[in-house]
């Protein structure tokens, strides 16, 4: 209870002794309160201070940092710059030598130009040299053709005329074709019409079945050998009758005219006859080969006269004779063919032709002015 009671009475104790304390510590106080606020002040300023240069300080730092970037960067500019700068003269120095190979490119392509076109130039010229070479060689070429087409035409015109070789002139006739179809002027195309229609023309000229007519001029030609003459006995023809005849009878009635050895003179009469008969169909045959109408017709007629006259007119050999003699101057009734109009034709149209270029020529120099 008593250490209870000490300690209530402590604490009073003490509360009473802090209110003195803080009553003396007031009156204590009292008087020096200007020195605390200029410490506070002081103190307030000099964090103000710390706190403005660390703010400097931190400011500082930035502004060291941004240069120190800034002086990195503007190095590093200025590195591209010099790297810029280089590679823009090399750019330079390699647009100049571009420029300088352009130029000279320029200048290539110049003179190539102007070897192309002289090139070009030669090579029209040469066409034109080359054009005219072969137009002359064509002109001569065709020339000669046609030399050759207008021989062979008057040679076939001469042959038939001189010969009556109508097989020969057509075998000319078809050579003279071939020749002009080898023409390249198609000037010359129609007279080729003009020598196929004389061709054809000759080909029915020509005797049907030369062989066939050799063969029966040589079996009559045998034949002849044995044909029966004409009886010694036999009345006079015709032209005898009237007068002369009645005188003939009266005479023959006066003077008996007989033989002494009639077999000789009978035998030479029809050796005569038959060689007469013979001869007349050798020159038929000979005429025949080659190609004298005129004369084989006659040769013909002759041997024909000279059968009906020797020989037995109704002897059965004779009248077969005389027939097929008759056949053969029937097959003979052709007429002549005119040959020379292609001829002409021809020399026409090369006239013409010649006078072409001359025209065209003239015509050139009249519009000339």
């Amino acid at each position: 209870m008593s250490r209870m009671s000490q300690d209530d009475s402590s604490p009073q104790t003490g509360a009473s002794a802090g209110a003195r304390s803080d009553a003396s510590r007031r009156t204590a106080a009292t008087p020096p309160r200007r020195g605390g606020g200029t410490l506070a002040v002081a103190l307030l300023l000099s964090l103000v201070a710390v706190g403005g240069a660390g703010y400097v300080g931190w400011r500082q730092w930035q502004q060291e940092q941004g240069n120190a970037a800034g002086s990195a960067a503007l190095t590093g500019l200025q590195q591209r710059v010099n790297q810029l700068e280089s590679a823009f003269t090399a750019s330079d120095s390699e647009r100049n030598l571009l420029r300088q190979r352009l130029g000279d490119a320029d200048q290539v392509n110049r003179s190539l130009r102007e070897e192309l076109l002289s090139q070009a130039e030669r090579t029209r010229n040469l066409e034109d040299a080359v054009a005219k070479l072969s137009e002359k060689t064509l002109s001569g070429h065709d020339a000669m053709l046609l030399d050759e087409t207008e021989s062979l035409l008057r040679m076939a015109k001469e042959r038939y005329e001189l010969f009556h070789d109508a097989q020969g002139a057509a075998a000319a006739y078809a050579l003279a074709d071939q020749a002009l179809a080898a023409v390249d002027d198609g000037a010359f195309s129609g007279l080729r019409q003009s020598i196929g229609a004389e061709r054809e023309a000759l080909a029915k000229s020509q005797p049907a079945g030369l062989d066939a007519s050799l063969s029966t001029l040589t079996a009559l030609r045998a034949a002849t050998l044995a044909l029966p003459l004409k009886p010694l006995d036999a009345p006079a023809s015709g032209s005898t009758a009237g007068g002369w005849s009645r005188i003939v009878a009266t005479l023959n009635e006066v003077v008996k005219v007989q033989r002494a050895n009639g077999a000789p003179l009978s035998v030479a009469d029809a050796r005569f006859a038959r060689e007469l008969a013979a001869i007349d169909l050798a020159q038929a045959q000979a005429a025949l080969l080659a190609s004298d109408h005129e004369a084989y017709v006659a040769a013909l007629k002759r041997a024909d006269a000279g059968i009906a006259a020797q020989f037995d007119a109704n002897a059965p050999a004779v009248q077969q004779a005389r027939a097929q003699l008759a056949t053969l101057i029937a097959q003979q009734s052709v007429t002549p063919v005119q040959l020379g109009a292609a001829l002409n034709e021809l020399r026409n149209l090369r006239a013409v032709h010649a006078l072409k270029p001359a025209s065209s020529s003239s015509a050139a120099a009249g519009a000339k002015p």
